[in-house]
């Protein structure tokens, strides 16, 4: 085989394993076909993907968390209005409703130019990438970050600062960011940071890693905090579920006992427990029906 030959072999082999890496070629999202969005990396680059099947859920499937509701729908509307509003963080338990929230808004508002768009924590260091892609955009985009949290060193956190409030570049008027949280202040605290805290004239001053873990979350301008629920709290999101889903729930008893029993297992009674207890429960009353 000639050299020339060898090399051509080599050559296609190379473009092959390019084609595995590479991201495919990037067309500009069709805005008005598509509600929801996933930001993707691939190969050193980002691109917006159009999610085409979105869980959907109603603000009025979401039972016992109505002030959150309330508050987050009231600042979403007067975003999509064009009116000031406020970038949100919703912390607090886990499996209360903090994303699904984030969904039902979607479903609620989509018709009147609402778009989310889903980006991974370790992902945000493109924030200004999207921004640019959504700057003269006529929709209302909302940045979705779920399950949000990061690690001291984690340099991803720093252009989300840089987003919220603190660029030389002024946010998009058209994007806010909405983030749901276990944590408060987004990163991890301990005990011995507290220590560096000092009194002045009476004031608690905390020291600079406090400071620092505090002025993340201060750039949300709209707290909404979950806090888990109780027992007759997480039975009423079963029954409703239950309803939803058309199933028999003329033995209440029974129902409710087996929904505790569900509880149990899992540790935990949350929206979240109750949701997968309703599907297991009313699955089985058709299958055996």
């Amino acid at each position: 085989m000639e050299p020339i030959d060898r090399l051509a072999i080599q050559m296609e082999r190379l473009l092959e394993r390019l084609d595995t890496v590479l991201p495919p070629q990037r067309h500009e999202p069709d805005w008005q076909a598509s509600r929801a969005f996933r930001w993707r990396r691939r190969g050193g680059s980002g691109w917006l993907e159009p999610i085409a099947h979105p869980q959907r859920f109603r603000l009025a499937q979401l039972r016992n968390i109505d002030r959150q509701r309330d508050e987050l729908e009231r600042n979403t509307r007067q975003f999509v209005a064009g009116l000031p509003a406020n970038n949100a963080l919703l912390w607090g338990s886990r499996g209360t409703g903090k994303s699904s929230l984030v969904k039902a808004l979607l479903t609620e508002y989509g018709e009147a130019g609402l778009r989310v768009i889903e980006v991974e924590a370790h992902d945000l260091i493109d924030l200004p990438d999207i921004v640019a892609l959504v700057h003269d955009r006529p929709e209302r985009f909302v940045i979705f970050c779920d399950d949000l949290s990061f690690e001291a060193d984690d340099p991803s956190y720093k252009a989300l600062k840089a987003v919220l409030d603190g660029s030389l570049a002024a946010a998009p008027e058209n994007l806010l960011i909405y983030a749901t949280s276990n944590r408060r202040h987004l990163l991890p605290e301990y005990f011995s940071e507290n220590e560096e805290a000092r009194n002045v004239g009476g004031e608690i001053h905390h020291g600079e890693a406090v400071e620092e873990k505090i002025s993340l979350s201060e750039r949300f301008g709209l707290w909404l905090s979950f806090y888990p629920f109780d027992q007759q709290r997480y039975l009423d999101i079963c029954f409703a579920w239950l309803a939803e889903l058309g199933a028999d729930v003329s033995d209440g008893e029974t129902v409710r006992a087996a929904a505790l029993r569900y509880a149990l297992a899992r540790g935990s009674r949350s929206g979240r427990v109750a949701w997968q207890f309703a599907r297991d429960w009313a699955g089985r009353q058709r299958l055996e029906g």
